[in-house]
């Protein structure tokens, strides 16, 4: 990550520690009183925006293929760079491109905009275009999937998928060499590839390709959202008909979030996953987890055995508290709820908090490092080329204050629990009908979600040693 200097917060850290968990309790506080009719969140404001020309025009089929043909060039050439270009990190397009603009970015965008990634996923782009090949070469016939994926499996997939994904973001040492990267993008590829034989395209995407299904996690707080709706018609001889109706509509932040139904226990793991693992990132980055590292090579000298051991057991942490949690929760509602039920209803309140702590801890990453890739597009090899112009682009370490991205890691992380305090506050009352009960359900949330409130805080203000 970036070496910067350390800084006195504006604020005491006890003093910022301290409110911050009081702000949470105090948002806890009046989303209980003022909130107590269990369909007044049962449906949000919609606007369908695809009637409108300009949107309409924005998703034509020409600009479609623009962005299929962009993203696909830059997949092959990313993967070209870290097999043919310069070793040196700084100076190869690969590892700016995935580790900065694609995984920060592109999770930063689903949020705030929506599902981007659907639009640029080159896998899905490159076997549609296989698709059609195999259509026009076989009669019109299409291209069947070899076996069924059986249902039970979940995203199960997907979860291992992004445990290794994540083990070499906080573990491998050699995650950042241009040609590693580049050997993994075509693993992964050659696995997402055969996942889409043998299941079909739409099934894969749904239950195992992971980066589909966590982008699409953050793109569920976004206020830009897609679905096909069916709709029935008759014809002149009375048959009826079903037609797909494509909608592209503008709700609230965090709306589609409190859409709950068919949650899969395998799913509400790789949200924890998703959260437990950034928050390991931060926290390795910590005076404490160096000393405790350098303890540790007394009985295990092995550096990333230890990190593997530690980023394990963060994800097994972060599961027992949840789950923990949930335990209480089901206690205190004087329901008939199943714990697992509790888990899988209340998992995507947890979404906001991933996504605020994945701003506190990646945006100044995005902004200053992210600086790389103006030079890089002039010279994505390292091979002295100046397409472009600007490949003497200097980063500029003071476009951002110290300050600034202090009060909007505070800020991020503060809105992030409010909002999944009433969201699981709102949860909670379409589940449980008293509301008497439907307000006890939530005190242990409460307890967690201050916790990590005050934890990730924490982390965020220690000097980063990474």
């Amino acid at each position: 990550h970036v070496f910067i200097e350390p800084f006195t917060p504006p604020v005491p850290m006890l003093f910022c520690l301290v409110g911050a968990g009081f702000a949470v309790v105090a948002s806890f506080i009046l989303v209980g009183y003022f909130s107590r009719n269990p369909r007044a969140y049962s449906g949000y404001p919609k606007v369908n925006i695809l009637k409108w020309t300009i949107v309409r025009s924005a998703t034509g089929t020409g600009t479609i293929l623009m962005i299929q043909l962009t993203s696909v060039f830059l997949f092959v050439l990313i993967i070209s760079a870290g097999f043919l270009g310069n070793p040196n990190p700084v100076h190869n397009l690969a590892p700016t491109s995935v580790w900065v603009i694609w995984w920060v970015g592109v999770a930063y965008a689903s949020a705030f905009f929506g599902n981007v990634w659907a639009l640029l996923n080159p896998w899905t782009i490159t076997f549609g275009w296989l698709e059609i090949l195999w259509r026009r070469l076989n009669s019109g016939k299409s291209l069947l999937p070899i076996m069924q994926y059986p249902e039970k499996a979940g995203v199960w997939p997907a979860l291992l998928f992004f445990l290794v994904f994540a083990w070499v973001e906080n573990v491998y040492n050699d995650s950042i060499i241009p040609m590693r990267i580049s050997q993994m993008i075509l693993v992964y590829s050659v696995l997402t590839w055969l996942g889409m034989i043998l299941f079909g395209k739409n099934t894969w995407l749904r239950y195992g390709e992971t980066f589909t299904i966590v982008f699409g996690f953050f793109a569920k707080f976004a206020p830009i959202q897609s679905r096909v709706s069916k709709k029935s018609t008759k014809n002149t001889i009375t048959k009826s008909k079903q037609i797909n109706l494509k909608e592209i509509y503008l709700c609230i932040f965090g709306s589609e979030l409190l859409n709950i139904k068919k949650i899969s226990i395998s799913e509400t793991l790789l949200v924890i996953l998703l959260l437990a693992t950034v928050t390991f990132d931060g926290f390795t980055g910590t005076l404490i987890w160096i000393n405790f590292q350098n303890y540790i090579t007394q009985f295990i000298p092995n550096i990333m055995l230890i990190n593997t051991i530690g980023l394990l057991f963060s994800v097994l942490i972060f599961i027992g508290v949840y789950f923990y949690i949930c335990v209480l929760m089901m206690l205190a509602s004087g329901n008939n709820l199943k714990t697992t039920d509790i888990a899988k209803s209340f998992i995507y309140t947890l979404i906001p908090i991933a996504l605020a702590y994945h701003i506190a801890h990646f945006l100044l990453f995005l902004l200053i490092q992210g600086q790389l890739i103006f030079a890089l597009i002039s010279d994505p090899f390292g091979f002295n080329w100046n397409l472009f112009g600007t490949t003497n682009y200097k980063i500029n370490f003071m476009l951002v204050s110290s300050n600034f991205y202090w009060i909007t890691s505070v800020i991020s992380i503060l809105i992030g629990h409010i909002i999944a305090v009433f969201l699981s506050h709102t949860i909670a009352l379409r589940l449980i009908k008293s509301h008497k009960y439907a307000i006890r359900s939530q005190y242990p949330m409460l307890i967690l979600m201050v916790g990590y409130t005050i934890a990730s805080l924490w982390i965020i203000t220690q000097p980063m040693y990474n």
